[in-house]
């Protein structure tokens, strides 16, 4: 089993967003994503069996009122569309490849000074009237590598306190 979890964001908009800035974004948060599930796949197919999971972003499937990140919106779409792609190229194989996407959540990035504002926004129009603790995605993620999920593949779990419900 493996799970993948590595990503930057930072906000601009589409219009002056340096070509540089965008590439950075797609090497990082699906590129990397990419070249990961990769060198898993090389491991799990031979042994018919294994499950990936990648987080990926409700910024996947929504866009974020009032934030300028076409970049990474891009970026996590493409980590949910690649995690059921693999799904279904690695289905009749015994690897199941499946994806988290989480909603506004209290990391290192979300407790810089300047963004403390924009937190308590993320806090307020979030249904739960929270972000999640990190720890609040280890659940789904067991919950995807485990028997208990035997039969799903190609999913992408919405771990958002009720926010994509807007």
């Amino acid at each position: 089993m493996a799970v993948n979890c590595a990503g930057i964001a930072n906000a601009q908009a589409a219009e002056d967003l340096e070509l540089q800035r965008w590439q950075t974004m797609l090497d990082i948060n699906l590129t990397g994503i990419f070249l990961s599930c990769q060198a898993q796949a090389a491991v799990m197919l031979p042994r018919g069996k294994g499950a990936i999971v990648n987080i990926a972003s409700m910024s996947g499937s929504i866009v974020n009122r009032g934030l300028l990140q076409a970049h990474y919106n891009a970026s996590k779409a493409g980590v949910i569309h690649l995690s059921k792609s693999l799904a279904m190229e690695s289905a009749d194989k015994g690897l199941r490849v499946n994806c988290i996407s989480p909603g506004y959540t209290a990391t290192l990035m979300n407790s810089r000074p300047e963004v403390a504002e924009q937190v308590k926004i993320f806090e307020q129009t979030t249904p739960m009237g929270r972000m999640a603790s990190v720890d609040e995605m280890v659940g789904p993620a067991v919950f995807l590598v485990s028997q208990a999920s035997s039969f799903c593949t190609g999913v992408d779990l919405l771990v958002d306190g009720g926010f994509v419900c807007w």
